[in-house]
């Protein structure tokens, strides 16, 4: 399996040490006299957008969209995108349309990520897109979708462990990246995973990465048919176990429990996000208070054993669910319980941030040709000239 390549796209790192001080849209200092700056990211489930202003180190986030849109439903059977789905995205699309004409960002970057790059009519939602609301999609790969996870999560990482598990549960895929950083100086780790570290050369031994092609959508609808809640819980974790086995056989020593142990993992997607607001008992969700939360495992794995219990009506009663992530939040579950299983810490960091933050960042430090990376070539396993795996 190869190595992920982190291409340059630098960014203002954080601090130096643990805590990490908040970064992006937490903490964008000095004026924000920059200009503006959009990032738009149409999943398999969901639309959302950030328009941010540059800082000194960092952004401000000074609008933001984000909306349930089910591109990808019912593309397990057919392939395709649905007519009805198609018409959800376009209406949530004009609003982002309308948002970064009002905003007049300087530069923009639009993409789509699995339902656009399965369906076989994708190529043509794509271009009804750009009729309809002018703005023009971007279908990124799995490698870079997994680039961009990892530079937008790169702040929250604890600069003391050398093992790093990173993965992001989409509508229609699941990215994961391991990360040996040991040969990359403590204080220089961010950077080096948000590629602005071109003099740190790792081996392709360092790094893996695999996308899964499943996520909280596909899934869902995959094993819509065992009518048992737990029975089909059961099945959707054997069945992203499989899909996790080759990967995890290539990390090799990581797998020992002592290893295990000394990884940091951190989890990026609103079934995470949801899980960790659910423990924590939020009256409504609330960004500052999971964002960067090192939570215990097994404490979310009994949010996880709660919601199985109760029935989707029950669950969309629960401040941070809601109706529309009511059925779904199982099957996100089901990922996540089948990854934690592989690689069993006893806590992870919950992070509220990924593509979108990945994208601002790149835009933002196109801008600074100071931080810029001279190096044409990747930082992270670029001995291996490999474009990753898609696990299918």
């Amino acid at each position: 399996m190869s190595a992920l390549e982190m291409e340059p796209t630098p960014t203002a790192a954080g601090a130096e040490g643990w805590p990490p001080r908040a970064e992006g849209a937490d903490a964008a200092q000095g004026a924000l006299s920059g200009p503006l700056y959009a990032a738009l990211d149409l999943g398999t489930n969901n639309c959302r957008l950030l328009i941010a202003a540059s800082g000194s180190r960092g952004f401000r986030v000074v609008d933001a969209f984000s909306r349930i849109v089910r591109l990808g439903e019912g593309m397990e059977a057919s392939n395709r995108l649905s007519d009805a789905g198609m018409d959800r995205a376009i209406e949530a699309l004009r609003v982002c349309a309308g948002k970064i004409e009002r905003r007049q960002p300087l530069r923009l970057r639009a993409i789509a990520t699995e339902a656009c790059r399965r369906a076989r009519n994708g190529a043509e939602f794509i271009q009804r897109v750009r009729r309809e609301t002018g703005l023009g999609l971007d279908v990124i790969s799995t490698a870079e979708e997994a680039r961009l996870a990892v530079a937008g999560c790169a702040p929250l990482i604890d600069l003391r462990r050398d093992q790093l598990l990173i993965f992001d549960i989409g509508g229609g895929s699941t990215e994961l990246v391991w990360a040996n950083l040991s040969g990359a100086p403590p204080e220089r780790r961010r950077d080096f995973l948000m590629g602005r570290a071109p003099e740190i050369r790792l081996g392709p031994e360092a790094s893996s990465w695999v996308s899964l092609p499943v996520g909280v959508a596909t899934l869902a609808e995959r094993f819509a048919f065992i009518r048992n809640e737990r029975a089909r819980f059961a099945e959707m974790v054997g069945h992203v176990d499989r899909l996790l086995k080759p990967f995890a056989a290539s990390i090799g020593a990581v797998g020992r429990r002592e290893a295990i142990r000394r990884m940091q993992i951190l989890g990026a997607s609103g079934t995470i996000t949801t899980l960790a607001g659910v423990h924590m008992g939020l009256p409504r969700y609330n960004r500052e208070e999971v964002d960067g939360a090192l939570l215990e495992v097994e404490a979310l794995e009994r949010v996880v054993s709660r919601l199985l219990d109760l029935s989707p009506g029950a669950r969309s009663e629960i401040p941070c669910i809601g109706e529309e992530r009511a059925h779904q939040v199982i099957s996100g579950a089901a990922i996540f319980t089948a990854i934690v299983r592989r690689w069993p810490t006893p806590r992870m960091r919950v992070a509220d941030r990924g593509l979108r933050e990945g994208l601002l960042y790149g835009l933002i430090n196109r801008d600074r040709p100071r931080l810029a990376a001279p190096a044409p070539e990747a930082a992270l396993g670029a001995a291996s000239g490999g474009a990753g795996q898609s696990a299918a």
